[in-house]
């Protein structure tokens, strides 16, 4: 009974990890005009939204750009999410960074909860 009951929990519990598996993240800053540009990826196991950044400076803007950037609540992530200067879904920090600068970067993600990552300034 005892082993069928240890059993049952690892299983349970092993199910949990990877139902909550915390998204990847590899990220830099790339400065621009007044701020700087979250570039990198974010590797969710499951489809889920992207819902705020964080970083020292404060909040993020959460931008869409096809083809005028608006900001929005969330960003769709759908496996990859591919974030850049150039990608349909932005991340935009205001304030001054300087090149080599190491930023804490906090991700809060809709069902996956929040991720905090290191992202270094890089130049233009």
């Amino acid at each position: 009974m005892r082993k069928r009951t240890l059993g049952a929990l690892a299983a349970l519990l092993s199910s949990l990890a990877l139902a909550f598996q915390v998204p990847e993240t590899q990220l830099s800053l790339r400065t621009s005009y007044g701020g700087a540009v979250l570039e990198g990826r974010v590797s969710a196991s499951r489809n889920d939204a992207l819902t705020g950044v964080w970083a020292g400076p404060g909040r993020a803007r959460l931008m869409r750009c096809a083809p005028l950037c608006t900001v929005v609540t969330s960003v769709p992530v759908q496996g990859l999410l591919v974030l850049s200067g150039d990608s349909a879904y932005r991340v935009a920090l205001a304030g001054q960074f300087q090149a080599g600068q190491k930023i804490s970067v906090t991700l809060k993600f809709q069902n996956q909860g929040v991720v905090v990552a290191q992202a270094v300034v890089s130049r233009l």
